[in-house]
């Protein structure tokens, strides 16, 4: 299944890309998954998308938790909580 990801402000920084379409492989079937797909890839992705990160996602442009299935076709984006003033 073929997904696209999205990253933004400090995420896309660190990354040095604001996108990307990834074909999922068998068995990654949540947001959450995907997220430690990415951890996988070692460097500045396990860095910036590391466990412990207080990262929000979403999941075609409805914010999600970790559990939220995947569907192809659809669109993964991973940015840091937001803080205003």
């Amino acid at each position: 299944m073929d997904i696209r990801l999205k990253f933004f402000a400090s995420v896309r920084e660190a990354l040095d890309t604001s996108d990307e379409q990834l074909a999922v492989p068998d068995g990654v079937t949540t947001v959450g998954a995907v997220r430690a797909l990415l951890q996988q890839r070692g460097g500045v992705w396990a860095e910036a998308l590391a466990a412990d990160k207080p990262l929000r996602m979403a999941f075609n442009h409805v914010m999600c938790g970790p559990e939220t299935a995947l569907e192809a076709g659809g669109e993964v984006a991973f940015f840091p909580p937001v803080t205003g003033g």
